[in-house]
């Protein structure tokens, strides 16, 4: 038993779905149906219920002409109907076929032409033999729209709708069934028998209708069962002889419902059912389902009829629907307007779509709001912390690839979601690039949803003989369930209005990143120009510094004797400032040349920099006796050459800056997200944190010149150095209590061509969606 139990898991509405009930080999037994092979209307296959209707059997049917099964007058006639480029001018055909003598049988002949390009006949019997006249059906159609044009409420719409269908089919119940988004459905309007156990309001599971039979209902606008209890009549021979496949009957009038259909009309009694389909933007909005506690046959004539009132009718339900949503949408729009005004007044867009009024809130009636772009995540009322937010942009970056997402129950697709429920079960969200999201929030609703029967039973496994079999469930009966972790759900004029927004945002964002370009341009010409000269400026002012300082020198060597103490000291100190002008001279030019020699990046082992540095540092290692370790180091895409000057620097300042302990310098390394983090610890002297970013700034000292030697642009060339690469550079330190000097470097080392911006919108918008 056990095993059987584990294979009704394993079974499920996947399964279904799979079957093509397109292909069953099956039709109704009220008609007949030819499969026909053109010019000649050679007959390939054939339903086998000729022999009962009139009187051939199906083997001594095949491989005949039409025209010697029907009059051929009549074949002529249809040949000439066939030429046109539609068919429906001769849909349908009044056929007289001769049973006996003068016993003659009328049928209505329905052509269309499969995937295969095979031309197929249905024949169903006439229950008359005149069309429906054209001016009372005319009637008919106008007293409905009329009414309609009484009322402004959709669901009224809907009331006259299944009102008229009814009048005009005589079916005991007609029900209008809508779909929603999560794809079950639910009853909007009803008419029905007295006596009859009402539906309106109920809702029903997706698996009541499944992919399938609604691919067949979006093909085919009217389907008739006319005897649910009924049995098929098998196409004879199962696969067409020319090219051995199933016959498709997708378009077929007669095609036999499947058997898990007719089991399901069964449980809820019903004899016969007519299907009308609509169609709303080329998707399956809903149905008109009419259904009759007793076998009822409804002609073609009629059936199109009631198809051409459906969609007549619902022509204007559309309207009606997309009115009743005008005054919305109308204030979305304007909304939506001044968000793009406010964006292209600030500096920053987000500042544009959070600190005005009207805010992004409002764009969907959501409680909450999120920006987040560059990293950072902006917000605006009631939405989750910071950390969960993070988590959910990169749940979103690694399973959403469309423009526009939207749930009203995200936990059920991100289970993290529940712990933030009461701010976040509903969710909108726009991706502006690969990383950077605009987000809405709803909170969770607790609401009851009327269902016709248990949801979670909607099949019933069986099994016999060791196979597993699914059929419909039985009860139909009401079925409350309560309903948590959901929030409202979002209507399409939200959703549509939120891709407006992101066009929008995509054009500024753009446009920023273009004038950025042309900004990056424009400081890469004058960092140019500023390099230039700070080379020719140094190099010129070399000279006459040396000059100076070699005069002064020869100064007090020819006249050694003639000088006091105090002429000696004055030329030592001009000596002294000659050699700290050329000193800083040599620095400043050390510090424009940081990114000119760090164009060209390429695939470094860290230890081969970090090694060279040392090795300047030889003397001063000694002379300190410092003790230097490293972790393992591992390989990045940058600047050996810098790399080994920032080294030096920060191991060379640690060493510079020892307490009275012996100097111990450890070069530390760990793997982030996307940068190697690099830490240079001392157990020196330590910073007064307030000092942690002024020691970055270009000729800022925190000592006199007499405790420490030095210009003060060691630290100024590490942070453009870092800067260089694309990361980040700070110190964390306490006095007497050492520091720790932290740069990161990206994994993916620099892209050089950001640096004028021809990169911009490629970072920005790089991987689409």
């Amino acid at each position: 038993m056990a095993e059987i139990d584990l294979q009704i898991q394993d079974v499920n509405l996947a399964s279904l779905e799979q079957k093509s009930i397109h292909n069953c080999g099956q039709i109704q037994p009220h008609g007949l149906i030819f499969v026909l092979e053109e010019p000649g209307l050679k007959i390939l296959q054939v339903s086998s219920n000729t022999s009962s209707v009139f009187g051939i059997s199906p083997e001594n049917i095949l491989g005949k002409q039409l025209d010697e099964v029907i009059d051929p007058f009549q074949v002529e006639r249809i040949k000439a109907g066939l030429a046109e480029e539609t068919l429906d001018y001769i849909n349908p055909t009044k056929v007289w076929i001769r049973k006996k003598g003068d016993d003659f049988l009328v049928f209505d002949a329905v052509f269309h032409r499969n995937s295969d390009k095979f031309l197929i006949l249905e024949l169903e019997p006439a229950v008359s033999q005149e069309n429906i006249p054209f001016l009372s059906f005319y009637h008919l159609a106008r007293a409905s729209i009329n009414q309609l044009e009484e009322t402004s409420s959709l669901r009224d719409f809907c009331k006259i709708i299944v009102k008229e269908v009814r009048k005009v089919t005589g079916f005991d119940r007609v029900m209008l069934y809508k779909f929603d988004d999560d794809g079950h459905g639910s009853v909007i309007a009803e008419e029905k028998l007295e006596s009859m156990e009402p539906y309106l309001g109920l809702h029903y599971p997706e698996s009541d209708i499944p992919k399938p039979a609604r691919r067949l209902f979006a093909s085919n606008w009217i389907r008739l069962i006319p005897d649910a209890n009924s049995q098929p009549v098998q196409i004879f021979p199962v696969n067409n002889p020319i090219n051995q496949r199933s016959l498709d009957l997708t378009n077929s009038i007669l095609r036999s419902a499947s058997p898990c259909h007719i089991q399901y009309l069964h449980n809820m009694g019903v004899g016969a059912s007519l299907t009308i389909s609509l169609i709303k933007d080329q998707k399956l909005w809903g149905l008109i389902a009419c259904h009759h506690q007793s076998p009822k046959y409804v002609s073609y004539e009629l059936r199109k009829a009631c198809e051409f009132l459906g969609r007549v009718i619902f022509s204007e339900v559309s309207v009606r629907e997309e009115t009743e949503d005008y005054d919305y949408r109308m204030k979305l729009t304007y909304i939506q307007s001044a968000l793009i005004e406010y964006m292209s007044q600030e500096e920053n867009f987000i500042d544009g779509l959070l600190k005005h009024q009207p805010n992004l809130l409002d764009l969907a009636s959501a409680q909450g709001a999120a920006v987040c772009f560059g990293g950072n995540c902006t917000t605006v009322g009631e939405t989750p912390n910071e950390e969960d937010l993070n988590f959910l942009v990169q749940w979103l970056k690694n399973n959403v690839k469309e423009e526009v997402f939207y749930t009203d129950s995200l936990a059920h697709v991100y289970p993290d979601a529940e712990k933030f429920k009461n701010v976040a079960s509903g969710l909108l969200a726009i991706p502006i690039s690969k990383k950077n999201y605009v987000l809405w929030f709803r909170p969770e609703v607790i609401q009851t949803v009327n269902w016709g029967g248990d949801p979670s039973k909607a099949f019933e496994a069986t099994h016999s003989e060791g196979s597993v079999h699914l059929s419909p469930r039985k009860s139909f009966e009401l079925w409350k369930e309560t309903v948590r972790l959901t929030s409202l759900p979002w209507k399409q004029v939200e959703i549509k209005a939120a891709l407006e927004l992101r066009k929008a945002i995509i054009n500024i964002v753009l446009r920023q990143a273009d004038e950025l370009a042309q900004l990056a341009h424009d400081l890469e010409r004058s960092n140019a120009e500023l390099k230039k000269f700070a080379y020719v400026a140094s190099h010129d002012l070399q000279e006459p510094l040396n000059q100076v300082a070699n005069y002064v020198q020869l100064l007090e060597m020819r006249y050694e004797e003639q000088l006091d103490q105090d002429a000696k000291e004055f030329i030592t100190f001009a000596v002294e400032g000659v050699s700290l002008m050329q000193t800083l001279i040599d620095d400043v030019l050390a510090y424009s040349r940081v990114d000119v020699q760090g164009i060209e990046f390429e695939l470094t082992e860290v230890e081969t920099p970090l090694e060279r540095a040392l090795g300047n540092l030889r003397g001063r290692i000694a002379e300190s006796k410092a003790v230097i370790t490293h972790d393992p180091l591992p390989s990045v895409m940058a600047d050996s050459t810098q790399l080994m000057q920032l080294f030096q620097n920060l191991i060379g300042n640690a060493i510079k800056f020892r307490s009275n302990q012996q100097p111990e310098i450890h070069v530390g390394v760990s793997r982030q997200e996307d940068a190697w983090l690099f830490s240079v610890r001392d157990n020196g002297i330590g910073i007064d944190p307030q000092f942690s970013d002024r020691i970055f700034v270009i000729f800022q000292r925190l000592h006199t010149r007499d405790e420490y030697a030095g210009t003060g642009m060691g630290l100024a060339i590490c942070k453009k150095i870092v800067e260089c690469h694309r990361g980040n550079i700070w110190v964390e330190s306490q006095l007497g209590q050492g520091a720790t000097f932290y740069f990161t470097i990206p994994v993916g080392g620099r892209d050089r061509e950001r640096r004028n911006g021809r990169k911009a919108q490629n970072n920005l918008f790089g991987g689409g969606q």
